[in-house]
């Protein structure tokens, strides 16, 4: 069997950011460029930049976890001690936070992801903005007190 669909599958970071250079039309350190000249001018792309680097960052973290984990696991005999089953839930604990990025970073660039249709209507509902008041501004009407009720009956 290759190694080559293994790749794939576990360079998660390689795919997202072919993904975002797809979907803006540019390459990451240009779309990094824009946003630092102008991070207002698209939010989208200003989250996306910003996710990508945090999901780098967990890349990094989980290299450096792995690494570790290798050396200690080298250097073992047979049974694993605990300091290195402390060295794999820190791998696992990599693991779920560069994958929990991952999945931002995947939902930011699917423009038909759940949820964004709904977020997409409410964005337009601000800019539009309120076309009268939220709630009614007259007071509604008071119940007749019973000295007003005696009056009326009396009249």
């Amino acid at each position: 069997m290759s190694d080559a669909p293994l790749d794939a599958i576990d360079d998660v970071v390689g795919v997202l950011t072919e993904q975002i250079e797809i979907r803006f039309g540019m390459s990451v350190d240009q779309l990094k460029a824009a946003v630092a000249a102008a991070p207002t001018a698209n939010s989208q792309a200003t989250d996306v930049v910003k996710w990508h680097g945090l999901l780098l960052e967990s890349q990094a973290a989980l290299e450096r976890a792995e690494d570790t984990l290798v050396a200690a696991l080298d250097g073992q005999p047979s049974e694993v001690d605990d300091p290195t089953m402390e060295l794999a839930h820190r791998v696992n604990a990599a693991v779920t936070a560069r994958d929990g990025r991952a999945m931002v970073v995947r939902w930011l660039i699917d423009p038909d992801a759940r949820g964004k249709q709904d977020l997409a209507a409410r964005r337009l509902t601000r800019l539009r903005g309120r076309q009268g008041p939220a709630v009614p501004t007259s007071p509604p009407p008071r119940p007749a007190t019973t000295q007003q009720q005696g009056r009326s009956l009396a009249r």
